[in-house]
């Protein structure tokens, strides 16, 4: 890979940092405008419609939240945590040859943190559905 050359990054003849930040100012400009535009030029008319809450077309009856079990959120938060671990181990994967032993050595790290990670919560009964907790878990 060839070294990248910093001497033209804030002229305005070449693409670079300066013409990058303009954009995004540019960008924010235009939406802080069109936001204070909408708020000044927007009808306001308030009634008893508008401020009941819709649910496609039906008007809601009864208690509104709904309560989900926590197991529901705990396969949740399990999904997200293996999910980007996968992510993070398959770019490694992809990437492997390139990076060298240093990157295997901090991948394995990576991965037994995970790992011990899944054995505390196995322990712990955090992936006992059933809201009981495993036979063989330890209790604390």
């Amino acid at each position: 890979m060839d070294p990248v050359d910093h001497t033209y990054a804030l002229s305005s003849w070449t693409p670079g940092v300066v013409s990058f930040l303009a954009f995004i100012f540019a960008v924010f400009l235009m939406v802080a405008v069109l936001m204070i535009l909408t708020g000044f030029l927007g009808e306001k008319r308030v009634n008893e419609n508008k401020l009941r809450p819709y649910e496609s077309g039906i008007i809601p009856t009864g208690a509104a939240p709904l309560r989900y079990p926590v197991p529901f959120f705990l396969v949740a938060v399990f999904f997200l945590i293996f999910d980007v671990e996968g992510a993070f181990v398959f770019s490694w994967a992809v990437a492997v040859e390139a990076l060298g032993a240093k990157a295997m050595v901090q991948m394995t790290f990576f991965i037994l943190v995970l790992l011990m990670g899944l054995v505390y919560i196995w322990f712990k009964g955090g992936l006992a559905l059933n809201g009981r907790k495993d036979k063989k878990a330890k209790p604390r």
